[in-house]
């Protein structure tokens, strides 16, 4: 069976509270702890950046999409120097540069993070909610604290001009669900 889980600070925190999983389990969870840290202590890895990791006996399959090349190959090296890791398959695609994309993407971040609701998100050096734009569609992803959050932060969203706004944040409890099914 393979397992995928979101690349999210929220994600690994909640996988210490996971237990009683057989051998080959845990070590990809802990593998997948290990490789989570790695990217998270990225400087360059951002809120625009979305990383999403599976991991199956040592071989990890990274997607989603970085808005830089250099990260996605900076953000391979890294997942191939954790001990433990047999395999990368690189699947992160690069966002294409646009002024437009990049205007969208601060607009809604700063209305997201500029919101008194959010402003315990945004204390952290790796706030949870991530914005990717493409070609004007955007993204939500990550983790909030419940389904009122993940609402209001798609409502902000909204209320920029963007091509169309999917809303793919998970709840801690969808996200603690997700990590009990690897038991």
């Amino acid at each position: 069976m393979r397992r995928q889980l979101l690349l999210l600070v929220a994600a690994f925190a909640l996988a210490a509270g996971v237990a009683s999983a057989d051998a080959g389990d845990r070590k990809d969870l802990q593998l997948f702890n290990d490789i989570a840290a790695s990217v998270n202590h990225y400087t360059q890895f951002t809120i625009f950046d979305d990383v999403n990791v599976e991991v199956k006996d040592g071989i990890v399959t990274l997607s989603g999409n970085v808005t830089m090349p250099y990260k996605r190959n900076d953000i391979h090296e890294r997942v191939a120097n954790v001990s433990g890791v047999q395999q990368v398959r690189n699947n992160l695609k690069v966002l294409p540069v646009s002024t437009s994309d990049d205007q969208l993407r601060y607009r809604i971040a700063r209305a997201i993070y500029d919101n008194p609701h959010f402003w315990n998100y945004a204390i952290g050096p790796n706030p949870p909610i991530h914005i990717v734009v493409e070609h004007g569609h955007v993204t939500l992803t990550g983790v909030v604290n419940n389904d009122t959050d993940r609402v209001i932060a798609r409502s902000l969203a909204y209320q920029f001009p963007a091509m169309s706004v999917k809303n793919e944040l998970k709840t801690n409890a969808e996200m603690r669900d997700l990590l009990e099914t690897i038991k």
